[in-house]
Order: structure tokens, then C-alpha cells, then sequence
């Protein structure tokens, strides 16, 4: 159950990261982001550092979609503080959910990545 807590965040920021590519039509980042979430439950350190890279590359695509929307705003004279608000939040959740799968890549790579044995 402590695992499962651990991996919300980064099952969060995968999924709002599928939805986004969704929303955008992108289905093959789509399909990225569910293979993604689906090793978020692989117990091996390469697994999770491999989630944790897709985490970090995930929060330069809120930053790009954010300057994007802000500068269609812009032109458009619409005020974008709300936008940047928002999307940096969720850029920083993204970042905060890679951050902490940091102590399961460790916890895994000091156990050499062998799941721990059942029952």
C-alpha cells in the first residue's frame, strides 16, 4: 500500500500528460504515456529512471504548451497570468513527481532490482 502512495504522483502527472496528448489528437504519445504508466509498476530501477526522464521531458512539454497558449492569448489581447498559473502548476507537479521517484530508482538499484519475495 506504501509502494501505491508513493506512485500516485507519477501516475498523476502520466495520466494528465496522456490527457493532454489526447486532447491534441497525438494517439502514438498517447499510447507512450499508458506504456509509461504500465512500468511505473515494473520493479526495476531502469523502469522507474526511464518514467522519471519521460517526468522530466513531460514538464518541458507543460513549459512549451504554456508559452504556446500564452502567446496565442497575447495576440488575441487576453491576459495569460491565469494560464501560466495553472500550467506551471502543473509543470511543477510533473517535476515534483519525477523528483520523488527518485527514492524508488535508490531503494531499487540497492536491492539489485529483485522484487521482494511474496507472502
Amino acid at each position: 500500500m506504501a509502494t501505491l502512495g508513493r506512485l500516485l504522483p507519477a501516475a498523476l502527472a502520466t495520466l494528465l500528460l496522456g490527457a493532454h496528448f489526447f486532447r491534441a489528437r497525438q494517439l502514438a504519445a498517447v499510447a507512450l504515456c499508458l506504456a509509461l504508466l504500465a512500468l511505473l509498476f515494473v520493479a526495476r530501477a531502469w523502469a522507474a529512471r526511464t518514467v522519471q526522464v519521460a517526468l522530466a521531458l513531460g514538464v518541458l512539454v507543460w513549459l512549451r504548451t504554456a508559452w504556446l497558449f500564452a502567446a496565442a492569448r497575447r495576440a488575441l489581447g487576453a491576459p495569460s497570468v491565469r494560464l501560466w498559473v495553472i500550467l506551471g502548476g502543473v509543470a511543477a507537479f510533473t517535476a515534483l513527481a519525477a523528483w520523488l521517484l527518485e527514492a524508488r530508482i535508490r531503494r531499487l538499484a540497492a536491492r539489485g532490482s529483485t522484487p521482494p519475495p511474496a507472502g
